[in-house]
């Protein structure tokens, strides 16, 4: 495998790292969001990703990058609370709150973090050991 492969390797671990950041801060900004229906309510984000293999003509090495695939939203029922005070509520005194889980995304998140450290670290020791090589000729 070259080296720029592996940049190419890294640098899409790294972009599927982002989007799912990025999905996260968007359900974990629509956590407690309230609707009137239950088509209405907030349903939690998640991408989908696929492995993309690539071989040399050679032959010689196999690398997979990381394909984004889309974005689906969640399955997960939406919580029914009785509020009938609330200007939300239906006619039967419900409002529907998204189907977000914190706690999954906070843990999601720490993840997807420490992923893209790793794929940066990757980068990292890739351009140490380049420099490494343009110095045996000295």
């Amino acid at each position: 495998m070259s080296f720029s492969a592996i940049y190419d390797v890294s640098g899409s671990a790294m972009r599927a790292q982002v989007m799912r950041l990025d999905t996260i801060a968007s359900n974990m900004a629509n956590a407690n969001t309230a609707a009137a229906t239950e088509a209405g309510a907030y349903r939690a984000l998640k991408p989908v990703f696929a492995a993309l293999y690539s071989q040399t003509a050679e032959k010689q090495s196999l690398s997979a990058q990381v394909q984004m695939l889309g974005v689906t939203a969640s399955d997960r029922t939406v919580e029914q609370r009785f509020e009938p005070n609330n200007p939300l509520a239906n006619a039967d005194g419900y409002v529907f709150y998204s189907n977000v889980n914190p706690l999954e995304e906070m843990a999601d998140m720490m993840a997807a973090s420490r992923s893209y450290q790793t794929s940066v670290e990757v980068m990292s020791r890739v351009a140490s050991m380049q420099q490494s090589i343009l110095r045996l000729g000295q």
